[in-house]
């Protein structure tokens, strides 16, 4: 196996016996991205200097021992995280020039971990879509088949790992954009509790619902990350006072004794019957490792779509005010009067999704609309909440698929927004209740695309998730393939 194929843990461990440099590691990397990234697309900004002199700051650490478990390694970043001294698009034409004047603290904490930035990952602009055909610089491809989506919107940072153009990347999931695309591109992502990860720094689109997580090859490297970037931050008022578990510690335990819901609700009518046999399976499997598997019921999961597409564009329709060409953003130019500066900077610099979202969002936030629209979506969500609440009175985790089918050919839902929307029917609930959710790898289609499965747990409860998700992940090698590229 290349050393950009390896994961994260065994690197380390390589590069504290000085096995490899930190330096080779990083150019074994950046080499690749040269090789495939014209066809993949991964990347919006390759900072080949920056990941250069920091992996050689990094083997200064290694060598006088100052090292911690993410020293050297190579990490990529969605371009939705600031970066200081770095460009930060958001994959809009909004920020076109923008450079990041500071580190958002997810980036700060990595910084300090001594880990190696490769770049700025491509994305959904303002991490608005399911496919990561709505950034601004063009699409990303799916490393499995280049004539698919990688999914979205962190779509750049799994095709990175699946690919091999970074060892590990931090991607944000506001409906599904971690889970989606890692179980589009047989990879691990994961979406921690609501405020177990600092959002400062990280470019909003819906603020109750945005979450900062991991996407790596296995779940031994999600666990790491995570253990890095969580964590109590004063300068995010949403993120909580709570210790950091050390996951890897419990995560070996095994799944006896554990009780797994599966909702009646996620196994749909129109979902790909090798899916559901891919998850019936994983069931099995986990089944016979001595986990006892008890039906739950999720009855408002039927509402989770509609809700999430009201309450998330209402609150993109109040960030993305911001980005007037006066306080931020493009700026159209020689405007006639300030409302044609307005109109022709916000309309040059936003994409058609994110148009769609803002205007859906005002509309549903307007006088005489809020009552009928974004109140009854706060209430559905508390439903949808209560739900899970009820059910893990029950059950340790809950598992279902990620998606309802595998990855879509580029363009086969461009012009069908709401086909687009159901893409994350399996995702949505676990934002709306801010509980943890995680995707790992369970199999691959007939016509070898993968197949995901989801992984949701109680709030501030990703121990358990990494414990399910790890054994599970023992008894497969699906972690173990590779894209072949």
């Amino acid at each position: 196996m290349e050393l950009f194929q390896k994961p994260a843990h065994q690197l380390a461990d390589m590069l504290r016996k000085k096995e490899v440099s930190s330096t080779e590691l990083t150019k074994a990397v950046l080499e690749r991205i040269r090789q495939v990234d014209d066809r993949v697309h991964a990347y919006i900004t390759v900072t080949e200097d920056l990941a250069l002199q920091m992996a050689a700051e990094a083997d200064k650490r290694l060598q006088s021992g100052d090292a911690k478990a993410l020293t050297g390694i190579p990490v990529g970043l969605k371009d939705i995280f600031l970066a200081k001294g770095t460009r930060t698009t958001c994959a809009s034409k909004m920020l076109d020039n923008f450079t990041a004047p500071y580190d958002a603290t997810v980036v700060a904490r990595l910084r300090e971990a001594g880990a190696v930035f490769t770049g700025k990952l491509n994305m959904d602009e303002f991490a608005m879509g399911s496919s990561t055909e709505n950034s601004a610089y063009g699409v990303t491809r799916n490393p499995w088949d280049l004539e698919r989506i990688p999914g979205g919107s962190s779509g750049g940072s799994s095709a990175a790992v699946a690919a091999g153009e970074a060892t590990m990347t931090l991607g944000t999931d506001t409906g599904g954009s971690i889970r989606q695309p890692a179980s589009l591109t047989s990879t691990v992502g994961l979406k921690p509790t609501y405020g177990r990860v600092s959002r400062y720094g990280v470019i909003a689109f819906a603020s109750s619902l945005d979450q900062v997580g991991p996407i790596t090859q296995d779940v031994e490297d999600a666990a790491l990350l995570l253990e890095t970037i969580a964590g109590r931050d004063p300068r995010d008022s949403t993120s909580a006072e709570r210790a950091v578990p050390d996951y890897r510690a419990d995560m070996k335990k095994g799944v006896k004794g554990l009780k797994i819901g599966i909702p009646k609700e996620y196994f749909v009518e129109g979902m790909d019957p090798q899916i559901e046999a891919a998850v019936r399976k994983a069931i099995d499997d986990l089944k016979a490792q001595g986990a006892e598997v008890v039906e739950v019921s999720l009855p408002h999961t039927k509402y989770a779509v509609s809700t999430y597409y009201i309450v998330a564009p209402a609150e993109a329709s109040s960030n993305l005010a911001r980005y007037d060409g006066v306080r931020f953003g493009h700026r159209a130019a020689n405007p006639e009067n300030l409302l044609d500066l307005y109109m022709r900077s916000r309309g040059e610099g936003f994409g058609p999704e994110v148009k769609r979202r803002i205007m859906v969002g005002t509309y549903a936030l307007s006088s005489g609309y809020y009552d009928a629209y974004y109140l009854k979506a706060q209430q559905a969500r508390t439903l949808i909440r209560a739900d899970f609440d009820k059910a893990f009175e029950q059950v340790d985790v809950i598992l279902t698929p990620t998606t309802p089918g595998p990855a879509f050919k580029l363009g086969e839902k461009t012009d069908d927004p709401l086909q687009m929307y159901l893409s994350d029917i399996f995702t949505i609930a676990c934002n709306l209740a801010g509980i943890p959710g995680m995707s790992l790898p369970c199999g691959f289609t007939d016509d070898k695309l993968p197949i995901g499965m989801q992984l949701l747990g109680k709030a501030w409860d990703e121990a358990t998730l990494f414990r399910v998700g790890w054994a599970y992940e023992q008894s497969q090698n699906w972690h173990q393939m590779r894209a072949a590229l």
